[in-house]
C-alpha cells in the first residue's frame, strides 16, 4: 500500500508541475515579441540594474538619495553585496534607461543593464 501511495504522490506532484508549466507558457504567449517574461510574477514597476564601482555604504547612501529625489521612484533597494540597485516605480511611472544611466554617472558609477 505504501508503494501505491508513493506513486500517487509523485503523480499528483508531476501534474501540478505540468499545470504550472502550461500556465507559464500561456502567460508568455500573451507577451509581445521581444519582451522578456518573468514567470514568477510580472514586475513592470520594478527594475534591477547592476552598478559598477559601488563599494561602500557611503556609495549606497548617495545612490539611494539621488534616486529618491526622482518623482517616479517609490523605493530603492541598494545591494552592496550584489553590486546592484532595485528600483520600484510609482504606479504608471518609470525612468528611462538613459535617465537611470545619467543619474548613476552623475554619482560616479557605471550602470550595467
Amino acid at each position: 500500500m505504501k508503494t501505491v501511495s508513493l506513486y500517487f504522490t509523485i503523480f499528483i506532484g508531476f501534474m501540478g508541475f505540468v499545470s504550472d508549466a502550461a500556465t507559464t507558457i500561456k502567460k508568455a504567449e500573451d507577451k509581445p515579441i521581444g519582451q522578456k517574461f518573468d514567470s514568477s510574477k510580472e514586475k513592470s514597476n520594478i527594475l534591477e540594474v547592476g552598478v559598477k564601482g559601488m563599494v561602500c555604504a557611503f556609495c549606497a547612501q548617495g545612490i539611494e538619495k539621488k534616486f529618491m529625489q526622482q518623482k517616479e521612484v517609490q523605493a530603492i533597494l541598494v545591494s552592496l553585496e550584489n553590486k546592484k540597485i532595485t528600483i520600484t516605480f510609482k504606479p504608471g511611472q518609470r525612468l528611462t534607461n538613459i535617465k537611470i544611466s545619467s543619474l548613476l554617472k552623475e554619482s560616479g558609477y557605471e550602470p550595467n543593464f
